[in-house]
């Protein structure tokens, strides 16, 4: 029983010895163009949706209309758009050499089916790790709201709303 114990407690002491090792010997791939460690995405995916659900506003206090929108549309080329790409327009270069890529908002899956106010807590306070910036310290909680209801709406924008998206252009 007393070596049973003994293996019991070298085996577990030896596992976070193993993990530093790895780390510290510069064995953890940290490149963008590296392969995600063992587990990287699923623990990540679940610490965010958790975090979010957790804490994200579950209503929202502006009501969205045209002119909401409009701001939305104009914070997000102006901010978010130089990563999360514009509508009817390839990924942009930026986008491209993030890990891990950032989603393209006007493509396939999009946010409109995620409520405003998880689009709202990852804007204000960004995703550790992904390049994804918090923008409560430079962003008013109105602008940040206009972009969360716009991303939320986006199936359902008014056409002039549609077509300042469409014809702005990201730096290539």
């Amino acid at each position: 029983m007393k070596n049973f114990i003994i293996g019991l407690i070298v085996g577990v002491a030896l596992i976070p010895a193993v993990v530093l090792v790895y780390f510290a010997t510069g064995m953890a791939p940290v490149a963008t163009a590296a392969q995600a460690m063992p587990f990287e995405r699923t623990l990540a995916r679940m610490a965010l949706e958790n975090r979010v659900e957790k804490e994200m506003p579950k209503q929202t206090p502006m009501t969205p209309d045209e002119s909401l929108y409009t701001g939305g549309a104009q914070i997000y080329i102006n901010r978010c758009a130089v990563c999360h790409g514009l509508p009817n327009q390839p990924p942009p270069p930026i986008a491209r050499g993030e890990f891990p890529r950032p989603p393209q908002l006007w493509r396939g899956h999009g946010v409109t089916d995620d409520p405003a106010g998880e689009t709202y807590w990852k804007i204000a306070n960004g995703i550790r790790l992904t390049g994804m910036p918090a923008y409560k310290q430079s962003l008013a909680d109105a602008q940040i709201w206009q972009v969360s209801l716009m991303l939320a709406h986006a199936d359902k924008l008014p056409e002039n709303v549609k077509a300042i998206l469409a014809s702005a252009q990201i730096p290539q």
